[in-house]
């Protein structure tokens, strides 16, 4: 019946406009968030630098360090995954992105036959890899779209321990680099092993810093003790870009479903007037049959229940269009 419809039209109408203003509020709170995410980005970067400057002019000081973390496997046997993802959905195709290079990295390995661990940062991470029946070894989640210092030195302290105990030989970081607002791109990065004190001297010595400090007690017991800061440094920094990606991403998902749905309203706005226009033409059919039948072609009456009713006037109408008893 055109009056049924034009019901559940009204119906979709209201239930798609009570979606936009969550949408609508979900895109204002991600656009707020993902300022402040950007300006944690923005704090953090001054201290990996530093630590970086200095790690480097260490090196072309000539400290040599023996650490652990720089220990590089004769034979790559087993590698190590950290996956940095959301703990929640509606963030367009962030989380996804990610999981999907996350695993062709892990098939692109044990192809190779090599053994893999995942630490899986975040649950949609952590929930993917584990309904696909992936051994995860660690997994934390809680904290992806506000991450602290002492989240990225946990998970880089876990990790370590995996790659000194030569659990893994070797691990990669794949999270989602914030490049703008409307760029943010998905990185593999070499976590550990650290690249070797030779290799950064040749850095430090392409800035021409070579020299330029004396630390104390040694270069050597400064370079050791900073190589543990570097790696949660580079951590931080990761965890920082995937929160500033993933309240980008958010905001443009929301605000397209916000459109989307504007567009939709429209449309079913036109569907429900088309279905009044159509309720209204059956009435006055029946009107203009049932008048021809009872008053033997006598149209007048009808002419003016017409008349009323295009003009819009209910109550005229209803009194026109009264027919006399039989």
């Amino acid at each position: 019946m055109p009056g049924g419809r034009e019901r559940e039209l009204r119906r979709r109408i209201g239930s798609i406009q009570s979606t936009k203003k969550i949408t609508r509020a979900m895109e204002l709170i991600a656009a707020t968030r993902v300022v402040k995410a950007m300006q944690r980005a923005n704090a953090a970067r001054p201290y990996a630098r530093l630590i970086t400057s200095v790690i480097e002019d260490l090196a072309a000081g000539g400290a040599e360090v023996d650490h652990p973390l720089l220990r590089q496997a004769d034979e790559i046997r087993n590698v190590g995954f950290i996956i940095i993802t959301g703990d929640r959905g509606l963030a367009g195709a962030y989380n996804t992105s990610v999981i999907r290079t996350a695993e062709r990295q892990v098939m692109a390995h044990t192809s190779e036959g090599k053994g893999y661990s995942l630490c899986c940062v975040g649950r949609k991470s952590a929930s993917y890899f584990r309904f696909r029946n992936y051994r995860i070894d660690n997994a934390m989640s809680g904290f992806s779209d506000n991450p602290s210092y002492d989240d990225a030195r946990h998970i880089a302290e876990t990790v370590s321990e995996s790659f000194l105990s030569e659990a893994v030989d070797q691990v990669e970081l794949i999270y989602t680099e914030f490049v703008s607002m409307g760029t943010q791109r998905v990185v593999v990065r070499r976590f550990l092993p650290l690249i070797d004190t030779e290799m950064m001297a040749q850095e430090g010595s392409g800035t021409g810093r070579e020299g330029s400090f004396e630390f104390e007690p040694s270069p050597e017991a400064v370079l050791e003790a900073l190589l543990p800061r570097y790696t949660e440094a580079r951590l931080y920094g990761a965890l920082l870009d995937a929160a500033a990606s993933e309240h980008a991403s958010r905001q443009r998902a929301m605000k397209a479903a916000t459109d989307n749905a504007e567009e939709l309203i429209t449309k079913l706005s036109r569907a429900m007037n088309q279905a009044r226009q159509d309720a209204i033409t059956t009435e006055i059919m029946e009107i203009v049959g049932g008048a021809e039948a009872l008053g033997g072609g006598d149209t007048t009456d009808v002419d003016i229940a017409l008349a009323s009713m295009l003009a819009g006037t209910d109550a005229s109408m209803a009194t026109a269009a009264g027919t006399p008893p039989a």
